[in-house]
């Protein structure tokens, strides 16, 4: 039996792609989303991937989701904590509504997700835990002081989770993409991609959906069963640490 995938905003963006490829790779793949339910149907027609509605900011459902998905196709082995918002404003602008929005889906939702998974994770003695953290939570950014509050969050949770699931077989491990293709980032008019955001990318273009999906690929598989508490950074070299 295949071992068993979950991600997170998975049926849109890097999600949909990570999706994709860890079928591509054999595992049995359930993606969950919160709201897109065109989107959602689409990618579900396209690729036979079931897909499961639920936010990560509650608790109680990603509860449910979670058990849903364990009863319908087995076990999670691979977890993929890729679900994320923006919610940009200067700080002085921010509301507490767009901080609370922002720190509840993007950080509360990792230990939402991870928390009634991970006990499985380690009476098997196996587990791949992803977090998809940003650049922005390595470097900062302006305008998105929740988002990369958010983000470096994600990586101190992987790091500290890292420690406690090593002796147990389960791995913890975060991707910090770049700027990636996505249709959001496409989205950016043109002017303000070429002056403000490839001059600053080395490899001189933008990341692919792709390129971030093949790190997920190799985080889940037995040949990384000795990297944990790692982050691996896919950004073309905009930001090195």
């Amino acid at each position: 039996m295949s071992r068993v995938a979950l991600v997170t905003g998975g049926t849109r963006g890097i999600g949909e792609a990570i999706s994709k490829a860890l079928k591509a790779a054999g595992y049995s793949v359930a993606a969950s989303y919160a709201g897109n339910d065109e989107a959602a149907g689409k990618f579900k027609e396209a690729t036979g991937i079931p897909v499961y509605k639920w936010s990560v900011a509650d608790y109680d459902a990603c509860a449910e989701g979670t058990k849903q998905v364990e009863a319908d196709i087995g076990p999670v082995d691979i977890l993929v904590n890729n679900a994320g918002i923006t919610r940009d404003a200067m700080f002085h602008r921010i509301t507490p509504e767009q901080w609370k929005e922002v720190i509840d889906t993007n950080l509360s939702g990792l230990f939402n997700m991870t928390h009634p998974i991970f006990p499985g994770m380690r009476e098997r003695g196996f587990g791949r835990i992803i977090n998809i953290s940003s650049i922005n939570g390595q470097k900062g950014q302006m305008g998105q002081v929740n988002y990369s509050a958010a983000k470096a969050g994600d990586i101190g949770f992987t790091k500290a989770l890292a420690q406690e699931g090593a002796f147990k077989g389960v791995t913890v491990n975060a991707v910090c993409p770049g700027y990636i293709g996505t249709e959001m980032v496409r989205a950016v008019p043109e002017d303000v991609l070429n002056k403000n955001i490839l001059p600053f990318i080395p490899v001189g273009r933008l990341g692919e959906p792709e390129e971030i999906a093949r790190c997920v690929v190799f985080l889940a598989s037995d040949d990384s069963g000795f990297i944990t508490g790692a982050t691996l950074s896919a950004n073309g070299g905009q930001y090195m640490i």
